[in-house]
């Protein structure tokens, strides 16, 4: 996984430019697609690559829910906003927690899956943390099919008496690998002083149908539902597989 400064020293920002309010209606989803799926009930659910815990924290009153993340500074975060959520640190790729679920999420961590072979360590961990009629929900932010090109998006959150102008360039510079780079700007203005922050993010970009083979190659039968996009037309995909 990469080591990425929003997930270290630069953590403190992301309950600024992506406060736990604005995943509530993709919570909505999800909790619609688990009660659809295992029928209502307080499930025991985990959750692989929790990072600040935003989605999280919409589902762990309803759910019996055990995170892992593999920055502790990202678990931190999650621990303080989900203090009833049990958490380990962890690679989602490989870590075992030996106790089965009945539901596996992972969210926005998906997206650091580089290639097939990150996909399928994924899967496998999911797999083994489910069992029998056991649901698997992933969130990819793009397919190859969808993925538009070139991307900026922009916006400004106020924290306190701090004002945070966060910009993201997206592009794919080799059309020929299963790669997108980020580069992340923070323009923080706090008492007067204003401060450029940088990170640079490298994630996945798969056709929809390798998602779909790899996920049935872990024994999973898949569908996707869609929902609208954020902001910039990411997003709005869920895979939702079940072990059957």
């Amino acid at each position: 996984m990469p080591d990425n400064r929003l997930y270290g020293d630069l953590a403190y920002l992301w309950p600024i430019v992506s406060p736990p309010e604005e995943y509530a209606v993709e919570a909505k989803y999800l909790r619609q697609i688990l009660e659809d799926k295992l029928r209502p009930g307080q499930h025991s659910i985990l959750e692989l690559g929790v990072g600040g815990g935003h989605i999280l924290s919409h589902l762990s009153s309803q759910y019996r829910a055990t995170a892992v993340d593999i920055s502790p500074t990202m678990l931190a975060l999650s621990q303080k906003l989900n203090p009833t959520v049990e958490h380990h640190l962890g690679d989602i790729r490989s870590v075992r927690l030996s106790r089965i679920f009945r539901a596996v999420l992972i969210h926005d961590a998906i997206i650091y899956m580089l290639t097939e072979q990150d996909l399928r360590a994924a899967f496998a961990t999911a797999r083994a943390h489910l069992g029998s009629g056991g649901v698997l929900i992933v969130a990819p932010d793009w397919f190859t099919e969808t993925f538009g090109g070139t991307t900026v998006l922009h916006w400004i959150r106020q924290s306190g008496d701090m004002e945070v102008t966060f910009i993201e360039y997206l592009h794919d510079p080799n059309p020929n690998d299963t790669m997108l780079e980020s580069m992340f700007f923070f323009i923080i203005n706090q008492q007067g002083q204003t401060i450029i922050e940088q990170d640079r993010h490298v994630t996945g970009l798969f056709p929809m149908d390798t998602w779909f083979r790899l996920l049935s190659e872990a024994g999973f039968v898949t569908e996707r539902v869609t929902f609208q996009t954020y902001d910039g037309g990411y997003g709005g995909n869920l895979l939702v597989g079940v072990l059957p």
